[in-house]
């Protein structure tokens, strides 16, 4: 037993003691949270947009008289649709690699192309959580938005979609800790973060149990940190409800 202690001590120096090997995963670390972050902040931005396309549609697409206008709403509603049927048919890896080794080829900004294409994966889901939450809005908020003089566009803006963003929020949350395991596959384009760092590890140490159960054991102890922040802020949400 005291032999195999002193093995593991041994491994584990080598892993992340020396030449500081454990830098690997703590640069990894940071570039995982960068892509994650703004990831999600584009996968909100394009979700809200197409969300607001396809409830628009659904909603007033019957009742529509100009027929011009009728047709544009037609053909975005048919634009979203193609998009998302895209994205979320395909891999995400496979989106990324497209996004690097064709899209932007002669580009050299790594983290930046990954932020992109995970942003535009994430954003065809988060489009769909939020139209949802959209549509679970009873029709008589919008009634009561056109009886205070609101058009069609103030209405979605000051009523029905706060109500909205705030029901489908812990959705919005759970989508950021799927898209932060994720971007474990930045690696199919050489971009080094913590699954990447770990598997430089174990290129240098021939070694594979260290610096991969030191990846997974990273990995798992943010999720539960993030899963921990969203039932936090579920329970508020049902408290402020009452």
């Amino acid at each position: 037993m005291q032999e195999w202690f002193l093995d593991q001590k041994d491994k584990f120096y080598l892993n992340f003691i020396k030449d500081d090997r454990w830098r690997y995963l703590w640069d990894g670390l940071g570039v995982t949270l960068q892509i994650t972050f703004f990831a999600v902040l584009i996968g909100i931005a394009i979700g809200m947009v197409i969300a607001a396309i396809k409830s628009t549609h659904d909603k007033t697409i019957d009742s529509i008289r100009i027929k011009i206008l009728k047709y544009f709403l037609k053909f975005l509603n048919f634009l979203c649709n193609i998009y998302l049927t895209i994205i979320r048919g395909t891999p995400v890896v496979v989106q990324l690699m497209i996004a690097y080794y064709i899209i932007f080829q002669s580009s050299n900004n790594k983290v930046t192309i990954a932020i992109l294409a995970f942003g535009i994966n994430s954003g065809a889901y988060v489009a769909e959580i939020i139209r949802s939450g959209i549509m679970s809005i009873d029709a008589g908020q919008t009634e009561a938005g056109r009886s205070l003089g609101f058009n069609y566009i103030q209405t979605m803006f000051y009523i029905v979609i706060p109500q909205a963003f705030k029901n489908v929020l812990p959705a919005l949350a759970n989508e950021f800790i799927v898209l932060l395991k994720e971007t474990s596959v930045s690696g199919y384009i050489a971009l080094q973060d913590l699954t990447k760092g770990g598997d430089i590890i174990r290129g240098r140490t021939f070694d594979a149990f260290m610096p991969l159960f030191a990846v997974a054991v990273i990995y798992l102890i943010m999720v539960i940190f993030f899963t921990k922040l969203v039932n936090i802020l579920e329970r508020r949400l049902r408290k402020s409800e009452r």
